[in-house]
């Protein structure tokens, strides 16, 4: 199982990015076509009216997968991952149907190692629980105090949670609805969950045969490319990495990203090498997808936006078997935002920060009740390409996607095979 869920190879690059690699507290600008997000839309005087919300949501900030070998280490000490008072909430965590949390064995690869200083690596930090709760405080004000879309207390008949099983997710999940709620619940909050090998919450290497194969070599591939390779070795050499030693871009910006949003002392070296060590490691995951045909970008966050159209349809029909679902809430990786962004054209080549969201918003036009879809990414209003505006007509948002959405039956059947002919 160690060897499974942890080895280092071609796939070793994917490891520190499945991690949700860290990003500055920097604020993403709007991209063109973007605007900002405000609250008439929510307003009962709006020509839309607001049926559902379904947002994706990066964990917080959080340790760091592995440490830069070779340099000054940071001590991680167990006070930085205090939990604040206000974010506690009375939750558990199950399985999809209710039952007992499944087994994680990505999480308890983390646990065979320890950080300088005591802790896990890839754990939330008090820093990622309070960006959460901020996130949970913004959409508290969208939803519920600019406009009463949502109850001011938590009910799972009204809000769904689902995050990938790993401890910084799910505990973003409860700071997250800490911050929307206010603490308020009249019941437990269900966090949902589901076994690693058919998670769809992030690119499933692990879980599908047909995705570790096509995006195998394009991983090994990007730290070799010319450019990249190059500013590795000078990088290497100014930190004074031995040679020996199997790093890249990624794992440098992981570690090196985490001290600074904590305040740990980075390896002075790393100074004038900052803005190159987050363009290449942004490079290097924009080559494993930019150079891959559309069925990799599918295999990757295919089945997740089923769900989400899914959802949509179901609400519009009232075919849902909770009728009064308003807001699904994710609780993924950055790893599941960049292809969804890329998916849908609004990337923007920079990494996205802790608690970033993407948020999808179905209206309906009072007058002729015809649907849209909104889409926003950390709080900005975007322009699909294929949208005829930014409320998109519901048929241009399936039409803009068709290429990448797949159902659970043709995922299952595409991941299966061996073949290399993607």
């Amino acid at each position: 199982m160690r060897t499974l869920w942890t080895k280092v190879g071609v796939l070793g690059s994917f490891s520190m990015a499945f991690g949700s690699i860290l990003w500055s507290q920097k604020k993403t600008k709007p991209d063109h076509g973007a605007s900002s997000c405000t609250s008439t839309d929510t307003n009962p005087n709006s020509l839309y009216e607001l049926k559902l919300v379904q947002v994706l949501f990066r964990h917080g900030a959080r340790t760091p997968l592995r440490s830069i070998p070779d340099v000054m280490e940071a001590q991680w000490l167990p006070t930085l991952l205090e939990p604040p008072e206000h974010t506690h909430i009375n939750y558990v965590v199950t399985d999809l149907h209710g039952g007992p949390r499944p087994p994680a064995p990505v999480e308890d690869s983390y646990r065979k190692n320890v950080l300088t200083g005591g802790t896990f690596p890839g754990q939330l930090t008090t820093l990622g629980m309070q960006q959460l709760y901020e996130l949970g405080e913004r959409l508290r004000k969208r939803y519920i105090e600019d406009s009463p879309f949502l109850s001011s207390t938590f009910s799972p008949a009204e809000v769904y949670v689902r995050s990938t099983n790993i401890v910084r997710t799910i505990e973003s999940a409860r700071c997250l609805v800490a911050g929307l709620f206010q603490q308020k619940q009249k019941e437990i909050v269900p966090i949902l969950t589901t076994e690693a090998e058919s998670e769809i919450l992030y690119p499933n290497y692990h879980g599908c045969k047909l995705l570790k194969i096509a995006c195998g070599h394009l991983w090994a591939e990007s730290s070799t490319l010319p450019d990249i390779a190059a500013d590795l070795q000078s990088i290497q050499k100014a930190l004074g990495i031995a040679a020996h030693q199997h790093i890249d871009f990624i794992l440098i910006r992981d570690d090196m990203v985490a001290r600074e949003a904590h305040g740990l002392p980075c390896p002075p070296a790393l100074d004038t090498w900052r803005d190159t060590v987050e363009q290449r490691a942004v490079d290097m995951m924009y080559h494993v997808y930019q150079h891959s045909k559309r069925e990799t970008l599918q295999l990757c966050v295919g089945p997740l936006l089923h769900t989400m159209i899914t959802n949509i349809d179901e609400n519009l029909q009232g075919t849902s078997a909770e009728p009064d679902r308003k807001l699904f809430l994710y609780s993924v990786h950055d790893t599941t935002l960049i292809p969804c962004l890329l998916t849908m054209g609004i990337f923007d080549m920079k990494w996205p920060p802790y608690a970033g969201d993407i948020t999808l918003e179905l209206h309906q036009h009072r007058q002729t009740k015809e649907p849209f879809v909104k889409v926003s990414y950390i709080g900005q209003d975007q322009h699909l390409p294929g949208c005829s505006g930014v409320y998109c007509p519901l048929q241009e948002f399936k039409q803009a996607l068709s290429e990448y959405s797949l159902t659970s039956e043709r995922y299952q059947s595409l991941c299966e095979t061996s073949s290399t002919e993607l």
